[in-house]
């Protein structure tokens, strides 16, 4: 399990990379009113706390029970895609709540799923698998177990499959940010809103 830090830093840097860059070329410009720079502000806090989101119960368990247990909140696990509703929710009522209008809360919601996604990709690359599919596969999946693995080994297709597989994934939640983000004004220009 990567350092809380690092799922932050990494959801603000790599994934939401698009709005960074924006907001720093408009400030250079002095494009970016104070307006454009508490609304990037919001968003990587609600971003931001989505990433930390899958970790929550490292909370409960540290005063309860002295350990560092956080996977599971009662039968489900935190580290699936069912429980990543929860950030949903969490990103478009905060969405709701800051602009009183459903479209911008839903794109909120997300930017908060693909920061409860970056989340579980860096889980998954340091843990080896996460329970993605639960309930309908109760296993871990790993989606870059084969990325240190030769296709000598594999075979050449088993090779390209599983290569194209944690490209994809990673290229989609970037996509779903990019999209989210857009919604924002947050471009590679950031346009102010209208």
């Amino acid at each position: 399990m990567p350092y809380p830090i690092v799922h932050v830093l990494f959801f603000v840097f790599c994934i939401s990379a698009v709005a960074v860059f924006a907001a720093i070329r408009s400030f250079f410009r002095g494009e970016l009113s104070l307006k454009g720079s508490t609304n990037l502000l919001f968003l990587m806090s609600v971003g931001s706390i989505c990433a930390l989101f899958p970790d929550i119960m490292v909370i409960h368990s540290l005063l309860v029970n002295g350990t560092m247990e956080h996977c599971w909140i009662g039968p489900i696990p935190t580290h699936s895609l069912l429980f990543s509703l929860l950030a949903v929710l969490f990103g478009v009522v905060a969405g709701y709540i800051k602009y009183r209008k459903s479209d911008r809360a839903v794109y909120l919601g997300l930017l908060a799923e693909a920061a409860f996604a970056s989340h579980l990709l860096l889980d998954d690359i340091s843990e080896g698998g996460c329970e993605y599919l639960y309930p309908l596969y109760k296993e871990k999946i790993s989606l870059f177990s084969m990325m240190d693995i030769g296709f000598r080994e594999t075979g050449v297709f088993d090779y390209v499959i599983a290569s194209f597989v944690s490209v994809f994934f990673i290229c989609s939640i970037i996509m779903i940010a990019l999209f989210a983000l857009s919604k924002y004004g947050f471009e590679l220009n950031y346009k102010t809103e209208k």
